[in-house]
């Protein structure tokens, strides 16, 4: 139940996050184009993420799936909340990052010790959450995880 609520807030919050507060212009690419990437790149890893996950990709919010893509984050609720903390120990700052740290972790007290753990993998990774992915896809997924300690 507690799933449920966490994911309709998500949203119910989505497209007001993607039309006032993302400036970055959309990518303008499918997840079918995304697999004539070479196979160890990041674009193809983009694009497998969202076909094993029955997803599309959601105009000015890329990035977001790209984070899961080099973190190796699943899509739970525990494990969204998770990359949340990720993102916040590499240094990420943003009202959303704060609204789904602050509004999901007391629905998963149990998870505390595996939020806390994501944060230290975050903090001892290079920071990389700023980085301009849409240039980066036809680059290896390995050698971007390599350099920035993902």
């Amino acid at each position: 139940m507690k799933d449920k609520i966490i994911e309709q807030l998500y949203e119910s919050t989505k497209k007001p996050y993607q039309k006032y507060f993302k400036k970055n212009k959309p990518w303008n690419i499918d997840k079918t184009q995304l697999l004539d990437y070479p196979e160890y790149s990041l674009g193809y890893a983009l694009g497998n993420f969202l076909y094993k996950n029955h997803f599309e990709i959601q105009e000015k919010l890329e990035d977001h799936d790209i984070i899961h893509v080099l973190t190796k984050t699943g899509v739970s609720v525990t494990e969204e909340i998770g990359m949340q903390y990720y993102l916040l120990g590499n240094g990420k700052k943003s009202l959303y990052l704060f609204l789904v740290i602050l509004s999901g972790t007391p629905f998963y007290p149990k998870s505390f010790f595996y939020f806390m753990q994501q944060f230290k993998k975050g903090y001892r990774a290079h920071s990389f959450y700023y980085l301009n992915f849409s240039n980066m896809l036809h680059m290896p997924i390995e050698t971007i995880q390599k350099t920035f300690k993902i």
